[in-house]
């Protein structure tokens, strides 16, 4: 893409929803949220993690997760993109795949209602607690297998979802492909979200010199989780932009693109960035010198 052609403004709509366990009522709400966004003059609407199914009974969830041309929550989005003449980024939901499980899909749609780039989830979050608590996302989703990298009119985006964002490589590989805005739609839990959610946003908008957008689950759902909320657009230089807190609500907020290249120049750990070789020094090695 030709620098000259990329436009350096860009307003933002980031919703902060509280999904439910049926297709339905997520569609409703999207309708009224893009709606809203693009009366206020927005040219990207970017949803959460799950915006449209948010439903932990794995049973009941695969009897309505369709495959992708058949879902009702991608087919709405699509619409209101070419309604409105907005880009709409999904968040995710699960989408039925070639594999046993499905897939946490996101997509990006452009402002014709077209997709230009869904990415299914890489990282699943597994973990075995000490009391003997499992949380195993990989009983429920395929993992994904790729990054993606999308042009847009603002730039290069790159996609991710959630739990992706403990794994910095990620975003580091986006970045020196070019990615100027980095997506993580996510549902974090309130324990781990107190604890580290801010903190992961603004460490990968810092060490990478990209804008972060978050936009997050929050409260209590119908399929009994409670979520963290605290929806995020994050600046290159790390100073969190929109916090939206716990509520149900939207942000509209104007960035400017030009921030990341002047970033950049003045932290220039992309260009400084140097291969190396690990070694492992052994402890009686050390010990007899």
């Amino acid at each position: 893409m030709d620098r000259n052609d990329i436009a350096e403004r860009l307003r933002l709509c980031v919703a902060q929803t509280c999904s439910t366990n049926a297709h339905e009522g997520n569609v409703e709400q999207l309708r009224a949220i893009a709606a809203r966004a693009a009366a206020d003059g927005c040219e990207l609407l970017c949803l959460p993690e799950a915006a449209g199914l948010m439903n932990r009974d794995f049973k009941a969830a695969r009897t309505i997760i369709t495959r992708e041309e058949s879902d009702p929550y991608l087919a709405a989005c699509r619409e209101v993109a070419a309604q409105h003449g907005i880009w709409v980024h999904s968040g995710s939901t699960p989408i039925r795949s070639e594999a046993d499980l499905p897939v946490n899909r996101t997509h990006l749609i452009n402002a014709s209602g077209r997709i230009v780039a869904r990415y299914d989830k890489i990282h699943l979050f597994d973990v075995c607690l000490p009391d003997g608590i499992e949380r195993l996302e990989s009983k429920r989703y395929t993992p994904g297998e790729e990054a993606v990298l999308v042009d847009t009119p603002w730039g290069p985006f790159g996609l991710s979802i959630c739990y992706d964002l403990r794994f910095p490589h990620l975003y580091r590989q986006y970045a020196k492909k070019g990615a100027t805005l980095l997506f993580a739609p996510s549902a974090f839990t309130r324990p781990t979200g107190q604890a580290h959610w801010e903190m992961l946003l603004r460490t990968r908008a810092v060490e990478n010199g990209c804008f972060m957008i978050a936009a997050a689950q929050t409260g209590e759902h119908d399929d009994g989780r409670v979520t963290y909320g605290h929806s995020m657009v994050v600046h290159p230089w790390g100073n969190v932009l929109m916090d939206l807190g716990e509520e149900v609500q939207e942000g509209i907020l104007d960035i400017d693109l030009a921030d990341v290249e002047a970033t950049r120049q003045q932290i220039p750990s992309l260009e400084n960035e140097r291969d190396y070789r690990m070694h492992h020094s052994d402890f009686n090695d050390t010990m007899s010198a």
